[in-house]
């Protein structure tokens, strides 16, 4: 019998008041937008959970059935599913219109891996159904564009008491979701059946290190050391496959006899020395202290396993696995990997993995790449893998981990996903932004990415960068190659600036850890993703058209650069903003979109930055804490952008399961008689424990130059440090349970101001003649109207780059 925390409770059955019948139809109203429809001749219908949708038990639904002229009609107070005895001839009705279940316009899901891939071209086939054009199959989702959209759960197999059964649906079981463009909700309905995401761990947030590389342990603390040295804040560690005895000739050379290999499929390994559980101690000498000294560094550990092979006769744990499963340890045979048996899951646990994890092992990395045949028809070893291993991590910590590829769905259950090989090019990072929010259509949120890419392309360090860019605002940063000394992604490696661009980058990702877990907790309790597509806020043709850009948390909007510079050293972004006012981060440009339709634009940008913008009123809590430590810092910056505007920082104790505070911020802003006021309340509360104590505040307004600031705890007036440089700030020590006011007034600019300052900060850095670009400058100050501005710097002979970004906010 399986180990009890490898257990979970599901609820396969539905309520009885949601089923009706009708001819050899099973309909099951889940929710006033969710139908479940069996069909099945035989009237044989299934009631166990399955290993993507666990739970049916949901509350009663009001609805009407009733036949009509040959049809059947389930009518909720939402919509209304109409069934014929043909299933092609089936519909839901949503308000007016009649829509064909046959998802036209569906918006799509994710897939199992990005092996071997080049953008969305498979270079050679892995992992590819019959139907193999040669792009990325990406999977159905939940959402469409026709407001129907459904998947069908028959060929998955039957999970009871823990297991998974060697039981299929008969006929056909689908799920139809009929939420219009109500993506979010149809989302939420998918975890509300299949389980929700699980918080990730928040060292997951930062930056990792990744590599395929020989290291030794002298070798890999020499690499961490540089990384402290030249201030680079990486999270997790991460030992690739060589940890371990990995090449059949050297395991041959030390044991004497060669790997066995005696009945073993196709599917268990194209390279047996792949799988492996002793550390090679030619490279690891010693490795609980090489552990030990990684994680008094603050990093968290994980190894890369192939698990197909089974255990070998030379590792270490070879007679201890042998005893216990009842296999003659003096033959040397290899004990067969088997997820199908309780007996091997439960010592393959305790006996290969427990040891490891108990000397310093966070989290394991499953590359799984041997296929989807088990010993168990339909049970695919990912899916079996990934399950097992989150619960048994999920065991000893506050929040589970593992880092493995996607399995189907449900796999949001089981965070986090690797999306395997890629080629180093252009074309792989322009296919991972819209990848990786699409996912989000199935309840994908987590995908982690080789940044940088993985093999093959070409080395270029404007490419390398544009990842690292593309990296911090992705939902992980690994960044990851492969085994050729001459590939790597050390930022030292890329010149003419990029590395030293990327560290900073590298920085920010860092900073950003309180947002970016605030996120992951509004992931698992709201059923909403970090990466977003914009068609889940706005219903515009440009929503579906710029299927780059997405929503990054709640505060901000990416469109990341995936092209090079053109020679004039710009790189041009073809974007859409939504209605309202929208602030680059980075280089403060100021976006005003009046029109409900919104804008398109061409987003300008140097190797200094990519078009990522604060909504108007956002509120972006950063940590200010040195070194590479992720506990809640002790050092909190907010940056506070013009308008109003809420948000709630979310914050628990990561070294127990219980423990949690949230500060509550609020901005108000508003102009009288020409003089603004902009204002940041909050109030933090919740467990002792978690918040540090003096928690030093540092409130940065970022669209606001100069102006007058007091700061107010609980009505009273309170010192501070004014710490202001390009943007007001102020810095004060903070405690629970207390409510701050900061407030600043100062002269509000109008459009034409903010426009002149605009081209000051253009015309400062524009490559051209010294006093030509005064003499324009001085005529963009004596601007009356901004059709003046507009006429006088059409009439410049400025470089083309330089006009067309003095243009680029209109």
């Amino acid at each position: 019998m399986l180990n009890e925390h490898l257990l979970v409770t599901t609820h396969g059955e539905a309520n009885s008041q949601n089923i009706v019948f009708w001819k050899d139809y099973r309909v099951t109203v889940l929710k006033n937008r969710l139908f479940r429809i069996e069909k099945n001749p035989n009237k044989q219908y299934r009631n166990s959970a399955t290993l993507s949708v666990w739970y049916r038990n949901l509350p009663p639904v009001q609805f009407n059935s009733y036949e009509k002229e040959g049809k059947f009609y389930v009518e909720t107070q939402q919509a209304t599913l109409i069934l014929s005895e043909n299933r092609e001839d089936c519909r839901v009705k949503l308000g007016n219109k009649l829509i064909k279940i046959d998802n036209e316009g569906n918006l799509k899901g994710t897939y199992r891996t990005l092996d071997c891939c080049d953008g969305e071209d498979f270079i050679q086939e892995v992992w590819i159904p019959d139907t193999f054009d040669g792009k990325v199959p990406l999977g159905v989702g939940v959402c469409s564009t026709n407001g129907v959209a459904y998947f069908n759960d028959a060929n998955t197999l039957s999970f009871e008491n823990g297991r998974a059964i060697a039981q299929r649906g008969e006929g056909s079981d689908e799920y139809v979701f009929a939420y219009g463009s109500d993506y979010k909700q149809a989302v939420k309905a998918l975890y509300e059946i299949t389980g929700s995401t699980p918080i990730i761990p928040r060292y997951a947030l930062g930056n990792w290190w990744s590599r395929y590389h020989v290291y030794t342990d002298t070798e890999y603390l020499r690499l961490l050391n540089r990384f402290e040295e030249r201030d680079i804040p990486f999270t997790v560690a991460t030992i690739d496959m060589d940890w371990h005895y990995s090449n059949s000739a050297q395991i041959k050379q030390l044991f004497g006899k060669e790997v066995d290999e005696t009945d073993m499929e196709i599917w268990e390994s194209a390279n047996p020395g792949w799988t492996g559980y002793s550390w090679n101690k030619q490279l690891f000498p010693d490795y609980k202290a090489f552990l030990n000294k990684i994680k008094q560094k603050n990093y968290k550990i994980t190894l890369n396993l192939h698990p197909a092979s089974g255990i070998q006769f030379y590792e270490d744990q070879y007679e201890q696995m042998a005893d216990a499963l009842g296999v003659d340890k003096n033959t040397k045979k290899r004990i067969k990997f088997d997820f199908t048996s309780d007996d091997f899951i439960n010592n393959y646990f305790s006996i290969l993995h427990k040891p490891y994890e108990q000397d310093g092992v966070q989290f394991w990395w499953i590359d799984w790449q041997q296929g989807s045949d088990s010993g168990m028809e339909g049970l695919d070893p990912l899916w079996a893998l990934n399950h097992y291993h989150y619960l048994d991590n999920a065991k000893n910590n506050r929040n589970g981990l593992i880092l493995s590829r996607y399995a189907g769905i449900g796999s949001h259950r089981t965070p986090l996903g690797f999306s395997g090989d890629t080629v180093i090019s252009w074309k792989t990072l322009n296919f991972l932004p819209y990848f990786t929010s699409t996912a989000s259509n199935v309840g994908y949120s987590w995908w982690s990415h080789d940044i940088g890419g993985h093999m093959g392309g070409y080395t270029d360090n404007e490419l390398y960068l544009r990842f690292m860019q593309y990296g911090v605002f992705s939902p992980i940063n690994r960044a990851h190659c492969s085994w050729q000394p001459t590939i790597t992604k050390e930022p030292w490696a890329y010149t003419n600036g990029a590395g030293a661009i990327s560290e900073e980058f590298y920085r920010l990702r860092h900073k950003l850890i309180p947002y970016l877990y605030t996120a992951a907790n509004i992931t698992a309790k709201e059923g909403e993703a970090l990466v977003q597509p914009l068609y889940y806020n706005w219903n515009n043709p440009e929503s579906y058209t710029y299927r780059n850009e997405y929503t990054f948390g709640s505060e901000l909007l990416v469109a990341p650069i995936t092209a090079p510079a053109a020679k004039d050293g710009y790189a041009r972004v073809k974007g859409w903003l939504p209605k309202g006012v929208w602030t680059d981060i980075f280089t403060g440009k100021r976006y005003e979109v009046a029109d409900k339709k919104g804008k398109r634009f061409t987003f300008m940008r140097t190797l200094e930055s990519v078009p990522v913008f604060a909504k108007e009123g956002a509120i972006l809590p950063l940590s200010l804490d040195k070194g590479n430590s992720c506990n809640n810092p002790q050092n909190l910056a907010i940056w506070v952008y013009e308008g109003n505007g809420s948000y709630q920082l979310y914050e628990d104790n990561q070294q127990q399961k219980e423990g949690e505070a949230v500060t509550n911020f609020t901005s108000n802003y508003s102009v009288n008689n020409g003089i603004a006021t902009q204002t940041l309340r909050f109030i933090a509360s919740g467990d002792e424990e978690v918040i540090p104590k003096n928690r030093k505040i540092t409130v940065t307004f970022k669209e606001i130059p100069d102006g007058k600031v007091a700061v107010y705890k609980n009505g009273k007036k309170i010192k501070f440090e004014d710490c202001s440089s390009e943007h007001m700030a102020v810095n004060f020590k903070c405690v629970k349970d207390s409510e701050y006011l900061v407030k600043i007034t100062y002269q509000a600019p109008d459009k034409l101001q903010r426009i002149k300052c605009f081209a000051q900060q253009v015309l400062t850095k524009a490559q051209y003649f010294n006093d030509y670009v005064h003499s324009v400058f001085e005529k963009v100050c004596k601007c009356l109207t901004v059709d003046q501005y507009v006429q006088i710097v059409s009439q410049t002979t400025l470089p083309k780059a330089v006009k067309e970004e003095l243009f680029e906010i209109f």
